[in-house]
């Protein structure tokens, strides 16, 4: 059975992580477990198709605490927020604080599928109108500034990109400001990661 796409699962409660994550297997995802919130920001590992499942009253940082910091990481990577608290007045603050849906325990096993399935179509759909935006901007660059732009998203500095098109340092320092202005990008890294979204190689924000 091809898998669905990856949950990160993050729970301090080892029953509870476990049971989780063999039922998100058995669904055919790829359940990554995490024992903390901290060990999960400390790995950080690639975000591209997934969302994450995290118990919101944890040691450290909690999942509220999580949902902010991911607005600065990954804003649109969808996080559902589990808890074993009826509070109405915490799924609010969950749900303003970002997260995609907030599930209450007790659940049934088709609650937490559902969600998951959901928030793993939302991020897909997401990528794909980010990776179209992309492609679109690229598209407004002549094609020397596109060069350019290949030759930025290798790593190369302007001098061994003058060197490699023929042209002057200064006209490359041009060029590069103009597909900096094109792309809406106020920084070098904007520039790669609007090339890597456009190719696939990574998620859109």
């Amino acid at each position: 059975m091809a898998e669905l796409g990856t949950v990160h699962v993050i729970d301090d409660d080892d029953a509870m992580r476990n049971s989780l994550v063999f039922l998100l297997r058995a669904a055919a995802f790829q359940a990554v477990p995490h024992d903390s919130a901290e060990s999960f920001l400390t790995a950080l590992p690639s975000l591209d198709f997934a969302c994450v499942v995290t118990d919101v009253r944890m040691p450290g940082i909690t999942g509220i605490d999580l949902l902010h910091r991911m607005q600065a990481i990954d804003k649109q990577l969808p996080v559902i927020v589990i808890t074993g608290q009826s509070d109405l007045a915490l799924a609010i603050e969950a749900l303003r604080a970002g997260a995609f849906d907030f599930i209450e325990k007790p659940f049934e096993d088709r609650r937490i599928i559902a969600a998951v399935t959901s928030a793993l179509e939302l991020r897909s759909h997401r990528q794909q109108e980010d990776r179209e935006t992309a492609v679109a901007l690229i598209e407004l660059l002549t094609e020397r500034e596109r060069q350019v732009l290949d030759g930025l998203a290798q790593g190369h500095a302007n001098s061994t990109l003058a060197d490699h098109l023929g042209v002057s340092p200064q006209a490359v320092a041009v060029h590069r400001a103009n597909v900096m202005n094109k792309l809406n990008a106020s920084t070098l890294s904007e520039v790669v990661r609007i090339a890597f979204i456009a190719r696939g190689m990574v998620e859109g924000d």
